[in-house]
């Protein structure tokens, strides 16, 4: 029983067994479940740890070291060795040990805080904190632009269904249409009212049209399992219908936006801050680095020489470079070049931008253009149907007229679902490169004459 109602399900159609969603929900819904959007909040994630450790350069460092030494030999001192005298009148009364004086052990053991704390670097320690802090808006940059982009390949995905929903629909109209027709021309051939080339052509007709039809089913189930797998649901449908505005954008508004604010131009912006960043570091090489430092002793042996030695010690030091091998001139050229090429990219992105909104303006035009269009011949086209049934039953129009008739209707309404779609995939475009996401997602949910049927 269980395995016969799995069947069942299995060759249920999917508009069946699938949720309906509008477009806000499932925007809403992959902003949550996207994996590429979570591994770019991970990477801004890292780079603000990053950017935190890299705080803790202004910091001093403070470390704790324990040593233990064996020396070939105690450190001793012999007087004898200071008077020379000693050596020519010795007094043999006294032992040689008086005349000696210990100073360690042979082994020694020692326990200290050292302290460390740069007060001048030349710059360099500054410079790599604005590094760590462009990669975090290079990061974050990212992950905007890495949102947009699935923005637009979730308005293709779900507006996908709607259109193929409607395909099918039309479709299925068109096989009813002619099933009805090719049941009266088998009838008016069997009177002797038709040839019998005018049912044969019905019967083509038909059976071109069931394969369209079986097509269109084929690309709605497909167009949902890729919104379902997008949203990680076993099978979502499209709610929200399709809309067209009643007036296009502005284009100076949405290039003005785009230039503004758009993260490519924004990564770039980090890129340079970056190659910025490591020309200052590099040039601080040549400075010299000014720090303090310290030392406390914790634990020490108890002999002569340790309570010679202080407890503490503090001082300030200083490190000049006169002479490297690591290259610092050629490191500075690179991060040069580096800066140039970000600027270059930069200005050459904002070309490419611009270039993207006039494309995706002049098809959304071009799309409405044909919406509005193809509503007259729409409405030619129902007309032309309508006048040819009648002429049919009556017997003044012949069987493949009527089918032509047929024909051209359903190519009239698969060429606008097609104009339609095009203008919502040029809007969201629009939307996309001028960073107007909620903008869409108002006009998705507008009810009434905005919308296209």
């Amino acid at each position: 029983m269980k395995r016969s109602f799995c069947i069942f399900l299995l060759i249920l159609p999917l508009s069946i067994q699938a949720k309906s969603i509008d477009f806000d929900h499932a925007w809403q819904q992959l902003l949550q479940v996207s994996d590429k959007l979570q591994a770019g909040t991970q990477e801004i994630n890292r780079a603000q740890a990053e950017q935190a450790a890299g705080e803790d350069m202004d910091l001093p460092s403070i470390n704790l070291t324990g040593s233990y030494t064996r020396l070939e030999k105690p450190l001793e001192l012999d007087l004898r060795d200071l008077n020379p005298v000693a050596l020519i009148n010795p007094l043999p009364a006294l032992p040689a040990s008086l005349f000696v004086t210990p100073f360690s052990e042979q082994d020694i053991f020692r326990s200290s805080l050292k302290a460390m704390w740069p007060i001048y670097t030349g710059g360099k320690i500054t410079a790599a904190q604005a590094i760590h802090a462009a990669k975090v808006a290079e990061k974050e940059a990212q992950l905007t632009l890495t949102t947009r982009d699935l923005f637009v390949s979730l308005v293709d995905r779900y507006y996908a269904v709607s259109v193929t929903k409607a395909l099918v629909d039309t479709q299925k109209q068109l096989v009813d249409s002619l099933t009805l027709h090719a049941s009266h021309a088998q009838k008016l051939e069997a009177q002797g009212q038709i040839a019998k080339v005018e049912r044969l052509s019905a019967q083509v007709a038909l059976e071109n049209a069931k394969v369209s039809y079986g097509s269109a089913k084929r690309q709605a189930e497909m167009a949902m399992i890729g919104l379902s797998r997008m949203l990680h649901e076993p099978q979502v449908d499209s709610l929200s219908p399709m809309f067209m505005l009643e007036k296009a954008p502005s284009l100076p508004q949405l290039s003005q936006l785009a230039m503004n604010q758009h993260p490519a131009l924004k990564l770039l912006k980090a890129k340079e801050d970056q190659a910025q960043g490591l020309i200052n570091v590099e040039k601080g090489s040549y400075y010299p680095t000014v720090f303090l430092y310290g030392n406390y002793t914790l634990y020490e042996d108890d002999s002569l020489l340790s309570k010679l030695e202080p407890d503490w010690m503090v001082g300030v030091g200083v490190n000049i470079p006169l002479f490297s091998r690591d290259g610092r001139s050629g490191k500075v050229e690179a991060a040069k070049s580096a800066l140039l090429q970000a600027r270059y990219t930069k200005a050459q992105t904002q070309q490419d931008l611009n270039l993207l909104l006039e494309q995706s303006y002049r098809q959304l035009l071009q799309a409405q253009e044909e919406v509005l269009s193809l509503n007259t011949s729409l409405s030619l086209a129902k007309e032309n149907k309508r006048l040819r049934n009648i002429a049919f039953a009556q017997g003044l129009s012949t069987s493949i007229e009527k089918i032509d008739a047929e024909l051209k209707l359903t190519a009239v309404e698969t060429q606008q679902l097609a104009a339609q779609y095009r203008y919502i995939q040029a809007y969201a475009r629009l939307m996309a490169i001028s960073g107007q996401l909620d903008e869409f997602i108002g006009r998705s949910l507008e009810p009434g004459e905005h919308n296209a049927h």
